[in-house]
């Protein structure tokens, strides 16, 4: 059985939708990285990034979402692109939301609710590039249903698991904006599947209070000033 380290956040969100929609069987790990559980050993000897998720399939150790759903659809064959000439662009959306709106997104959440200030240029910075990337994705999906081909795959996965939270990244107005990524979102969540990952936050519970702890523990640059 696969063990899936996993807390609430967006990127264990789309390996949950990933894990429910093949049928695999888990184990859930929960990591509370509000307590500072993702910087224990036994969690670094899993992934030494100190990030969730992480999962541990027969003895393999898989870190990064997007590299577990692709571990997990080459391991499935399920919901990879029909055609041999949408791979290369599969791998392109699927790393476009690795390195684009995963960390962009991430930022623009950071300083605008939880950096202190001054903060105006970064603020401005992080929701430019926030805005510039989910519009490219908004282009996307104005000509298609899904991302790649015709066919629901784990690049709409990936999408998914930060789109939920754009209010939460650019404000509460922001869906407006993004048409079609909020139909695709709509699409998503209608499956079974989505229900049952977001349903796996009504069975654990997670450290609320962001209180000094929780800050040093999410962002350990406040512990130590770099030169």
């Amino acid at each position: 059985m696969i063990k899936f380290y996993w807390n609430t956040a967006p990127n264990p969100a789309k390996v949950a939708l990933c894990l429910e929609e093949m049928g695999l069987p888990y184990e859930i790990v929960p990591v509370d990285t509000r307590k500072g559980e993702q910087h224990k050993p036994e969690f670094l000897a899993i992934n030494p990034n100190a990030k969730v998720p992480a999962i541990v399939d027969d003895g393999e150790t898989i870190f990064d979402s997007n590299a577990i759903l692709l571990y997990l659809a080459e391991k499935t064959g399920k919901f990879l692109p029909a055609k041999a000439s949408d791979r290369g662009p599969m791998l392109s959306w699927l790393m476009f939301v690795a390195s684009g709106i995963g960390p962009y997104s991430g930022q623009s959440v950071h300083f605008r609710n939880f950096a202190p200030e001054p903060k105006e240029y970064a603020v401005n910075r992080y929701t430019f590039e926030a805005q510039r990337h989910w519009g490219i994705l908004e282009a996307r999906l104005a000509k298609q249903q899904w991302m790649v081909g015709d066919a629901y795959g784990i690049v709409d996965m990936a999408v998914w698991g930060w789109s939920r939270l754009i209010p939460f990244v650019l404000g509460p107005d922001a869906p407006k904006q993004y048409p079609s990524l909020q139909r695709h979102l709509d699409a998503i969540n209608a499956r079974p599947a989505a229900q049952r990952a977001l349903a796996l936050k009504d069975k654990y519970t997670f450290k609320t209070e962001m209180d000094e702890a929780a800050r040093i523990a999410m962002f350990p640059h406040l512990a130590k000033k770099v030169a």
